[in-house]
């Protein structure tokens, strides 16, 4: 899983930031077609272009981690307690929706696709899926 994360990484991180392609949340969507699943996040895929139009989603379903879930669920991910190597998660504030962000576990720590590339974060994680 290691060998997979690096490379989709690596890859993922050229991509230009844009918002509603290539994102905090759609990396992980990105990851999950990565390892063969169907795209999670198709139906909110190109719905908004700028930052405004992502926290309208968010606002609307409540928090990044009920968006990250739908997701989830629809490839039938499964909830951990812990993270794993490609684990995906929402890591940041429990009160602040607009500092909550989509990551990916490496094993070690957690990543979150920023504008210029894919870096890690220490967070707190909120919610946890194996993919």
């Amino acid at each position: 899983m290691h060998d997979q994360w690096a490379s989709f990484a690596s890859a993922y991180a050229e991509k230009p930031w844009r918002p509603g392609h290539v994102d905090c949340c759609l990396f992980l969507a990105a990851w999950a077609v990565w390892l063969g699943h169907s795209d999670p996040a198709q139906h909110l895929r190109g719905t908004y272009d700028d930052e405004e139009g992502f926290r309208n989603i968010i606002e609307r379903a409540g928090n990044v981690t009920a968006v990250v879930e739908r997701c989830a669920l629809s490839i039938n991910a499964k909830r951990l307690q812990r993270p794993l190597c490609g684990s995906i998660g929402v890591i940041g504030s429990p009160s602040n929706i607009h500092r909550q962000f989509g990551a990916i576990h490496d094993g070690e720590g957690w990543n979150v696709r920023f504008i210029h590339g894919v870096h890690r974060m220490i967070a707190t994680p909120l919610a946890v899926w194996s993919i």
